[in-house]
């Protein structure tokens, strides 16, 4: 192996494991017995798990948190599909630069992005609301699923477009039948990515969550705060598994959607 190469992966390894170790000592810690976080765990106990799934107050932080995902992502996805489509059949510059505010929320620094959205919420009253806390979320979420269908649009042939529409099909019905079955793989893609970043969303949520639409990220922040309760250690763990399948199921649809197109290029 050149010794350039045998760098770059001992530098890519390093980082990654700069990057596993928080989970690695945070799982550990989840099956603690102790009363507070300790590491390595005394011993094993899944009291921590319990306590998370007998307290109505981590149950309903976790129901805000699992319906603001779930809405926030249908709603991504519709709209960044929407507009994927249309950056992509536009020629017109204009349009093509909007491309660059969809992307803003992922350029511009988290924190600004929050004080931006508590100011505007503050004066139209969406503070501490399901509606607020989608809308703040869908924004975050657009970028993901714009990048993706684009993606998934860049490989499509668009003959089957013209070909379908020349035959009397409108656009709508066009995209629905031809275009869309093609592209799923990469619209499901966006969809997971923008179901992660609601789920795990923070800094936005400390702001503008509170009341009985307080996120289960708040909850757990404010807990840290208050007390180092391993409890936390339990959530995170679950949330890091919970993400981790999700990033396993775009990995899967992927690879699906690339076995997909060497089928059909072999046929």
């Amino acid at each position: 192996m050149k010794p350039s190469k045998l760098i770059l992966n001992g530098t890519v390894g390093l980082i990654l494991l700069w990057l596993i170790i928080p989970v690695v000592i945070v799982m550990p810690m989840s099956f603690s017995s102790a009363r507070f976080l300790s590491f390595p765990p005394p011993s094993w106990s899944t009291r921590w798990y319990e306590a998370y799934l007998a307290s109505a107050a981590w149950m309903d932080a976790t129901k805000v948190s699992l319906t603001l995902a779930v809405l926030s992502a249908v709603i991504a996805t519709v709209l960044g599909t929407a507009a994927a489509y249309a950056l992509n059949l536009s020629g017109s510059k204009l349009v093509r630069n909007l491309q660059v505010l969809l992307f803003l929320p992922v350029v511009v620094p988290i924190i600004i992005t929050a004080v931006g959205v508590f100011v505007v919420y503050a004066n139209v009253g969406l503070l501490a609301t399901m509606t607020g806390l989608v809308l703040a979320n869908v924004m975050l979420g657009l970028p993901y699923v714009v990048t993706s269908v684009l993606v998934g649009l860049r490989k499509f042939d668009p003959a089957q477009e013209m070909v379908s529409r020349s035959l009397g099909m409108n656009r709508l019905r066009t995209f629905f039948i031809v275009v869309l079955p093609q592209i799923r793989p990469s619209v499901i893609s966006g969809l997971l990515f923008a179901f992660i970043s609601a789920l795990d969303e923070t800094v936005v949520a400390l702001f503008i969550s509170g009341g009985e639409n307080q996120t289960l990220t708040k909850r757990m922040f404010t807990a840290l705060r208050d007390e180092i309760d391993p409890t936390i250690a339990a959530i995170s763990t679950l949330l890091t598994a919970t993400s981790f399948l999700v990033v396993m199921l775009v990995a899967l649809s992927a690879r699906n959607d690339s076995a997909r197109v060497v089928a059909d290029d072999d046929a």
